[in-house]
């Protein structure tokens, strides 16, 4: 089903954006689940606006922090760009209104499809970068992304990297990551993953990729030992 003239409407008045590809737009906003023709779902199209977002974001860092050193802008750049904020980014439009899914697929709003609302918003970067390139991107992305950049959660760790330094710091170990559960249709999978610190009792994480889930059990080691103090961000995450 097509978008009605009325979401299209909606849309460009969120984005300050008026799209000239409407078929794109719809691909942008539709999910596998919805069983589409190979190629007109969203994700070719938040590969590219992954990168695109990942670009304004290190430049609007790299004039915003000039003393900055590398270490604090990347972690700045990886809270801005993780699904935390992307979700929360497409929460703030709306976006789970147009989204395209599945019957299988329900409660886009629900905090387990975190990850699918922040796909979205990628895939919408996407589009409004072929409409226009950089010059209709940036301004998109400043709009929402600014006021979250100057943000004192903008430098939060990353918990990975975090664990890394403290079991090197314990007894020179790496953390190591093993898949404990893959459950869910392949649109919509759950892992669970487990982390092993030696002479340290593991901890599992969940989300909707491997990378989420080893986010998260990272972070409930972490919380275990005292490394790390729950923040709103850590709890928002699932």
């Amino acid at each position: 089903m097509s978008l009605s003239a009325d979401a299209v409407h909606k849309l460009e008045e969120k984005t300050k954006h008026v799209f000239r590809d409407l078929g794109r737009l719809e691909r942008a906003l539709t999910h596998s689940s919805a069983r589409p023709s190979a190629g007109s779902d969203y994700e070719r199209l938040e590969f590219l606006g992954d990168r695109v977002l990942g670009l304004v974001i290190a430049d609007m860092l790299f004039r915003a922090y000039p003393t900055a050193a590398e270490g604090e802008l990347s972690l700045r750049l990886n809270s801005l760009v993780n699904a935390d904020t992307c979700a929360a980014v497409a929460d703030e439009i709306g976006l789970h209104e147009f989204i395209k899914t599945g019957s299988d697929v329900k409660g886009l709003a629900d905090k387990r499809l975190k990850s699918l609302r922040a796909d979205v918003i990628e895939s919408l970067i996407a589009t409004i970068y072929l409409d226009g390139g950089l010059e209709a991107a940036q301004p998109f992305i400043e709009r929402y992304w600014d006021a979250r950049s100057k943000g004192s959660n903008s430098a939060q760790r990353d918990p990975k990297t975090e664990l890394q330094e403290w079991a090197h710091q314990q007894n020179g170990a790496q953390p190591l990551y093993s898949v404990v559960e893959r459950t869910g249709p392949d649109h919509d999978p759950q892992f669970t993953i487990r982390v092993d610190v030696k002479g340290f009792e593991a901890a599992t994480g969940k989300g909707r990729s491997k990378r989420l889930a080893e986010q998260e059990a990272a972070i409930a080691l972490l919380y275990r030992e005292g490394v790390r103090q729950k923040t709103q961000e850590d709890t928002g995450n699932d």
